[in-house]
């Protein structure tokens, strides 16, 4: 599991640069989104939901999860 999100993180890095959408304003998505930005907007989206399995999947064992934990083994 932690090798198939390595690799996702490594293709969604590849995926932000949207050099084939540099050059178009047109068509306009929903009658006002540059395709640009409704790529970037999807982007964020995809982003966050990858982040979330990573910290549910590959976040370390001897890290403390929460604050409460961190203040205890003090």
């Amino acid at each position: 599991m932690r090798r198939m999100l390595f690799t996702a993180a490594l293709a969604l890095y590849a995926l932000h640069q949207d050099f084939w959408l540099w050059g178009s304003a047109r068509p306009l998505l929903l009658g006002f989104l540059p395709p640009g930005l409704a790529y970037h907007a999807a982007y964020t989206l995809v982003a966050s939901a990858l982040l979330g399995l990573l910290v549910r999947h590959a976040w370390p064992a001897e890290l403390p999860r929460g604050l409460s934990e961190s203040r205890e083994t003090r």
